[in-house]
């Protein structure tokens, strides 16, 4: 295994040198994101982990019970809250290409509050908010979430924001850079 770090402080294995299991990792999770892209390049090290975090992730890329700019909110709100330089700048695009207006990401991304027209949305940013931050979830927002969402589409916001949890984090400590490459596979 390489000792020099080819993603953030993270040496990446190639190919050749992973285990048989490292492999099918590998494999589990390129068949559910068809490349290994953000913190999957460090799951495969992991390769019990890599079989549960690829389809997991795959859910989040639909069809499920979210838009794409809703799960933009989300996951800007988790990224940023654990200053993720990689993840915050691929969902930044990823907002802004979602069509969500210029102004609510980059409030998003700074912490800053902001508000939405579109009731979903507007629920969805308020769930962020309130559970990234730790609060108890008053009875007003859980029934707005309820309504607006059902129980399917608030239990997708909570298991994204957890997914995305676990990716910012181990991109923080990680220390990967906005942009960066690894190798190439």
């Amino acid at each position: 295994m390489a000792e020099t770090p080819t993603f953030g402080r993270y040496a990446e294995i190639p190919y050749d040198q992973m285990t048989p299991e490292q492999q099918e990792g590998f494999k589990v999770l390129m068949e559910s994101r068809g490349r290994l892209p953000g913190p999957a390049k460090i799951y495969v090290h992991n390769p019990k982990l890599s079989k549960v975090m690829g389809p997991f992730g795959a859910h989040f890329r639909g069809p499920y019970s979210l838009s794409v700019r809703e799960r933009e909110i989300a996951v800007c709100v988790i990224n940023s809250k654990f200053h993720a330089a990689y993840a915050t700048n691929a969902h930044e695009r990823a907002a802004k290409e979602a069509g969500l207006p210029v102004d609510k990401v980059e409030a998003i991304l700074s912490g800053l509050p902001t508000s939405f027209d579109d009731k979903r949305e507007q629920v969805v940013y308020e769930m962020a908010i309130c559970l990234s931050n730790s609060r108890w979830v008053s009875k007003g927002l859980y029934d707005r979430a309820i309504a607006a969402l059902g129980h399917v589409g608030a239990t997708d916001v909570i298991a994204l924001m957890g997914f995305y949890a676990a990716v910012s984090m181990t991109l923080a400590f990680y220390d990967v850079p906005a942009g960066a490459t690894g190798m190439e596979r």
